[in-house]
């Protein structure tokens, strides 16, 4: 995938793992940062169970790094103590 769409897939799975976590924090970049977290994440623990990654732009893939991402902010949810509102 090309940066741009990492980008893309990043935002809107932020956004989406965001909004189901209730995380308020605010901003683009965090945002972005979260989703391609996430993304990474969740790429490695679909080949971990022995199905296919994060390999192309699409449907998929953003719901792959939203998972990851959801993973991730739960995590650093518990690290910090924050309670979920």
């Amino acid at each position: 995938m090309s940066f741009l769409a990492w980008v893309v897939v990043g935002l809107l799975a932020g956004g989406l793992a965001r909004w189901i976590v209730r995380d308020n924090r605010a901003g683009c970049l965090y945002t972005m940062v979260v989703g391609v977290l996430g993304a990474l994440i969740g790429g490695a623990l679909m080949q971990a169970a022995g199905a296919k990654g994060i390999t192309e732009f699409d449907l998929r893939a953003v719901l792959v790094a939203a998972l990851g991402a959801v993973l991730l902010l739960l995590v650093l949810q518990a690290v910090s103590g924050r309670s979920r509102r």
